[in-house]
């Protein structure tokens, strides 16, 4: 047996590609369906990769302007994926518009997906007819009672399910989504990530019931322990375990041996980033979330008109600015509601801005951010001079004193009494 089917030259499915083909993953999607104990998607660093991890998210016009202009640097850039930080299917309107749009600009690219698979049977048709080619799902056990002791939760068209329950459900779908891949002649593949203890018994069940139902590919993935999981002590898989694994799995199906761990925002060569895509992607997730060419003002939440220095919720007005050829010129201010009747509040906000391709703001509660960048409005957190963060909506430029999502906390900085913006 062949380590690998006859299939065109994606660095993840072909050795030799890895050296010539260049691929960029584009983080779009960043909910997820289920709870792994091995998984933590909300820390990021620079100098780490694994699967989970990007430094931002983008909205799939920022993803497809940044592909365009990363398509300039890197040479023979030629696979389009998604991978998360959650997963795809999880994010399936973000999902199908990044693949339409990447589709329209890079016809002749390569295009594939990485999933958990919970959630992909009712796309499959529609990845089909958008190009996709190579698909990705992580199966991690074949016997429920394992699983069981993987994942911490599953959630399903709005139910939670956890135990047993949860790894057969999960099971059922995505055992149910290798043969609709294949008779659309896309190239499957399958990841199990090696969990000493725990599943590095039954890797070879998992190979050969996924050969079973026509799985091109394995990737066994030791697993890398990370801080605050339910796994953060679990050892290492050792080189004798992983040598053995892979050596059961390959007597039914080709293996993948060059695996990177790649991030969510991985772009470049396997294992030879591209070093300025994290600088490109920062510049790219300030920029407008749509191509909204009558949205000239952005909205500023500020005490005196100088500085982005007010928590969107204690705002009961917001500056109105916008870009000139002589620099930034103060249109108007504008008064909003300070109270109100939960979403209602936050959507009569969005009505009120829609003239606005972004707000910058000191802080903001989860769901006036959500309703805010769901009407197209791009919300920044940051503090410190006004003209530095109108710089970055503009013109692309770094916004030295932009906040992570997580450095805010209600009632923190917040006057108000921590129970959320209502």
């Amino acid at each position: 047996m062949t380590d690998f089917p006859t299939i065109p030259p994606h660095p993840c499915f072909d050795v030799a590609a890895r050296h010539t083909h260049a691929r960029v993953h584009l983080p779009v999607a960043p909910k997820c369906n289920i709870s792994c104990n091995y998984c933590n998607r909300k820390y990021d660093c620079v100098n780490e990769s694994r699967p989970g991890v990007s430094s931002a998210v983008l909205s799939p016009f920022q993803a497809s302007e940044y592909l365009k202009e990363l398509d300039k640097h890197i040479e023979n850039l030629s696979v389009i994926g998604i991978a998360g930080p959650g997963d795809p299917f999880a994010n399936p309107g973000e999902t199908i518009e990044t693949m339409r749009l990447a589709r329209l600009e890079f016809p002749e690219k390569i295009f594939c997906l990485s999933t958990n698979g919970l959630n992909l049977k009712p796309y499959i048709e529609e990845v089909a007819a958008l190009g996709v080619t190579h698909v990705t799902i992580t199966i991690n056990a074949v016997d429920p009672e394992i699983g069981s002791s993987i994942y911490s939760w599953v959630r399903y068209e709005k139910k939670v399910y956890r135990g047993r329950e949860a790894a057969e459900l999960m099971l059922k779908n995505q055992l149910e989504c290798i043969p609709l891949l294949k008779a659309k002649g896309i190239t499957v593949k399958i990841n199990s990530v090696i969990l000493p203890g725990i599943n590095d018994h039954h890797i070879e069940e998992i190979a050969k019931l996924v050969a079973s139902l026509g799985a091109d590919v394995m990737n066994c993935i030791p697993v890398l322990p990370t801080k605050d999981t339910a796994f953060e002590d679990i050892e290492k898989p050792s080189s004798a375990v992983m040598k053995s694994v892979r050596a059961q799995a390959k007597q039914h199906l080709g293996l993948m041996s060059h695996c990177a761990r790649c991030r969510a925002d991985a772009a470049g060569l396997l294992g030879h980033d591209f070093t300025d895509a994290f600088g490109m992607l920062q510049e790219f997730a300030l920029r407008p979330l749509k191509p909204e060419h009558d949205r000239p003002y952005t909205a500023v939440s500020t005490r005196e008109g100088a500085l982005v220095n007010m928590h969107l919720g204690e705002a009961g007005s917001l500056y109105l600015f916008k870009q000139t050829p002589n620099g930034f010129q103060y249109v108007e201010e504008r008064s909003v509601k300070t109270t109100g009747c939960g979403d209602r509040r936050w959507k009569d906000l969005a009505e009120t801005l829609k003239d606005c391709r972004a707000v910058l703001v000191e802080g903001v509660g989860s769901q006036p951010l959500k309703i805010l960048q769901n009407s197209g409005i791009r919300v920044i957190q940051m503090t410190g001079i006004i003209d530095e963060g109108l710089e970055g909506v503009y013109n692309g430029k770094n916004v030295k004193a932009v906040k992570t999502p997580e450095a805010f906390k209600c009632g923190v900085t917040c006057r108000g009494n921590a129970r959320g913006c209502a």
